[in-house]
Order: structure tokens, then sequence, then C-alpha cells
């Protein structure tokens, strides 16, 4: 037996155990949602950070870098310039109406600033998207273990998904940022070691720019293939409103918190973004045929650097996706026992009750998670879907609710409404002519905000005609 399966199963073994550790402190629904709102910015840099270099960030971006070369780097790159926004804009300003009016999740704050239907509809759609991008963690993480030990993809779905719903559910964000600051240590220690091994080993630059297609555009950082600048229409508006990420904020201490530990997030996402691209760059060359795309890191770091090694870097990869699982369930779980069970079904449930669903959803949300990634195909395709339903469904409800005080409930949901809509019909085949550029989160979300201004000019009209 190879060493890497055995390490990567020891190492899945400390995470838990120091998550339930640090989840033994958590004993309130303030701590598991927003860990009584202590964060400095040094574990919420880490939280972050870890939450987003994930299945996306590592094996998926390298997969575009096989295929696409360097424009590859756009989609890191636009989650960092999503960072920057979130960092110094939208960021601090929804932790201080967090703070202001004790809110746990993004859902409370819609509903504050909205109503109940906005964060109902809100939340059904998210319960969907969500779901999708668990499954895309869990699928790279049996991507991971095929290509290390030719185990069934059910293997690897299921490993993780235990994994991360044990650690998550002992401490909810307590938990997850100090179990994160372990796999972020591993994740710089594990891509800074293998990059340069596998460089050397394939034979250099020589040999890497010898090995790819001989083609201008596959070094073109702009664009190329399905890569490129339209990333960042699918993935900035996503990290600027991410419930998950939010939330996370939600916990920093104070508005110096945020803007630097989530600053330095986007500083280290921008600087990140070429290493995955970079890495499937010289899979294409050391291994120029492979059935599927997403296996280009795996590969390079099984087969093309130093057995301990690549079972380090390994390690990063595993612990980058169940960083950002974590980050998942802790949307999911979330929501579903505050914007679900404690606002509708027992308004009157008790903190220790809500906790208790919050720990069932964690375990309920890993377990349907483990079952959609064993039904879906591509780690791309289920986070685009994500993605795009994020950007259309929370970017005007947050980012118009903190600028526009005259934006209610009816825009709101004329936006989302023609918003997925579109999104939605062309996801689904509908204009397929349509130039590359023309992504359906770009669409989806330009139709979102024009339904809400042109509903806002008709509220206005309204009210001047009864006047």
């Amino acid at each position: 037996m190879p060493i890497h399966l055995p390490l990567l199963i020891v190492y899945s073994a400390l995470l838990v155990a120091f998550g339930l550790w640090v989840g033994r402190r958590v004993r309130s629904a303030e701590g598991f949602f927003v860990a009584e709102r202590g964060l400095g910015p040094g574990l919420l840099f880490a939280t972050l950070l870890a939450a987003n270099i994930g299945a996306g960030s590592t094996v998926g971006a390298a997969g575009l870098g096989y295929r696409d070369g360097f424009a590859a780097w756009w989609w890191v790159g636009a989650a960092g310039i999503g960072s920057l926004i979130q960092a110094f804009w939208i960021g601090p300003r929804m932790r201080r109406v967090a703070a202001e009016h004790g809110l746990k999740t993004v859902g409370d704050y819609l509903e504050l600033r909205f109503g109940a239907s906005v964060r109902v509809v809100v939340a059904g759609l998210l319960w969907l998207g969500t779901l999708a991008i668990l499954a895309g963690q869990l699928i790279a993480m049996s991507t991971l273990l095929t290509a290390i030990a030719g185990t069934p993809k059910w293997v690897g779905c299921l490993l993780g998904g235990v994994v991360v719903s044990l650690y998550f559910a002992a401490g909810g964000l307590l938990s997850s940022a100090w179990v994160n600051v372990v796999q972020l240590a591993v994740m710089i220690l594990g891509f800074a070691l293998a990059l340069p091994a596998a460089f050397m080993t394939i034979g250099g630059w020589s040999a890497v720019a010898a090995g790819v297609p001989q083609d201008p555009a596959y070094w073109s950082v702009w664009e190329n293939g399905a890569s490129g600048w339209m990333y960042l229409a699918l993935l900035g508006p996503a990290f600027i409103v991410s419930p998950g990420l939010l939330q996370k904020i939600f916990g920093a201490r104070d508005a110096r918190a945020v803007r630097l530990g989530v600053g330095l997030n986007a500083v280290a996402l921008l600087a990140f973004a070429i290493v995955p691209p970079f890495m499937g760059i010289m899979a294409r060359a050391a291994h120029p045929d492979l059935p599927n795309a997403e296996l280009a890191l795996p590969m390079l770091l099984v087969h093309d650097v130093p057995a301990i090694l690549g079972a380090l870097g390994l390690a990063a990869l595993f612990s980058a996706e169940v960083s950002t699982a974590d980050a998942i369930l802790f949307m999911l779980s979330t929501s579903l026992s505050q914007d679900l069970y404690r606002r509708w079904m027992r308004p009157r449930a008790t903190d220790q009750q809500v906790l208790r669903v919050a720990r069932l959803a964690s375990v309920t949300g890993g377990a349907l998670g483990i079952a959609l990634a064993l039904m879906a195909e591509t780690i791309i395709g289920t986070l685009s879907f994500f993605y795009s339903v994020l950007g259309v469904t929370l970017f005007v409800p947050i980012v118009g609710g903190l600028l526009m005080r005259r934006l209610g409930r009816r825009e709101v949901l004329a936006a989302i409404g023609g918003g997925v809509v579109t999104m939605l019909a062309l996801q689904l085949g509908a204009l397929d002519g349509r130039p590359g550029w023309l992504t359906p989160a770009l669409v989806g979300l330009a139709v979102s905000v024009v339904g809400a201004l042109v509903a806002l000019q008709l509220t206005i009209a309204r009210k001047a005609s009864r006047e």
C-alpha cells in the first residue's frame, strides 16, 4: 500500500479529534453560530482563507489550467477581487449591523431589512445551491483517493463527509476556525514544497513548455477556452455576499478585525491564484492524455514528487476540500436551525434546543451532500451552479440593502425572481448561440439588478400618483 493513503487517514483522524476537543467549549447557539463574536484578525484570516481555498480552487483550478493554461488564474483571482470588496466595503458594514441587532445568520439580516418572505425565498434557493457545492468538495475528495489508491468514488465521498460533519457538529464556527488554522498551515507547507519538487522532476521550464499545446493562447492570462476574465461575473459577487463568509464575519471582534482579516485573505487568494493553474500546466506536460482534467493535480502529486512530499501535498488538497466543506455545512446548519426551526417551527425554542438542531442539521447536511456527490459528475460543474445561484440570489438584497434605503421587499423579490429564472433558462440551453463571455451568471446578475431598479421606479411612481 502506498504511504499516501495511511497518512491521509491518520491526518483525518487528527482533524476530527482536534475539532471535537475544541467543540467541548461550545455550549450555546451564540457560540456555535458566531463564536461569541470574539474572532480576531488572525483567526478570521485563517478560517476565511481555508474556506476559500477548496476543491474548486485547487483540483478544479488545476484542471482548468491543464485544459486552458494560465487563463485559469481568474477562477481564484476573481474570488480574491470579490474578497477585497468584502473586506473594505460590505464586510465591516454587515458586521456592524449584525452586532447591533444580535444577528446570527444572513437570513436574520434579510428578515430585518426586507421581511420574512424574502428570508424564506432566499433560504430555499440557498439550500439547493449549498448541497451542490458540498457535493463538489466531496467529489474532489473521492478524486483524490481514486488517484492515490484506486478506491471507488463512494469511499472518498464517505470519508470526507464523515470527517467534516463530526468536527463541525461538535463546535460550529469555533471548531471550524481552529481546525482551519491547522488545515491552512498544512496547505501552505504542502503547496510550497510540492510545486518546486514537481517542477524539477518534470525537467524544468523547457520540458513544461515543450509538453503543452503549442498555441500562444494557452499562455494568455486574459482568456482561453472557457477560462478567463468572465469568471469575475461568476465568482466576484458570490465572494462578496456568500452567507458562509459573511456569517464568519459576524463572529469578528470588531471592524478592524474584518478589514485586516478579510483583506489579508484577499491578498493571499490573489497570490495563490497562479499556483493551481501552473501545477495543472505541469501535469499537462507530464501526463498529456488524462481522461479527466480534474485528475491533473492528484496525478502530479502521486507520480511526480517524492512520496513524502506527495503525501504532504495530498494532505494539503484534502485540507482545502474539507475546510471549504465545513464552511458549506456552516451555511446549511445555521440556516436550517435559525431560519427554519427557530423562525417558523418553534419560535419559543430554547437556546439548547436550537443548538441541538444545528448539530443535527450538520450531520444531515453531510449525509445529503454525500448522496448528491455520488450522483454528480464534475467539481467545476457543481461549483459553477452554486456560485451562479449565490450571486444572482444575494447580490441585490445584501449590497442594495446596505446602500439603498428605498429598496424594499417587492423590489428584492423581483430581482431574485428575474435573475434566477434567467440564469436557469440559460443553464438549460436557452440562447445557445450567445458569445462565450455572456455567461448565465453574468446575464442573471444583470437582469437581477435591472429588475430591482425597474421595480423601484414603479413603486416610486405609484406612490407619487397617490399623492
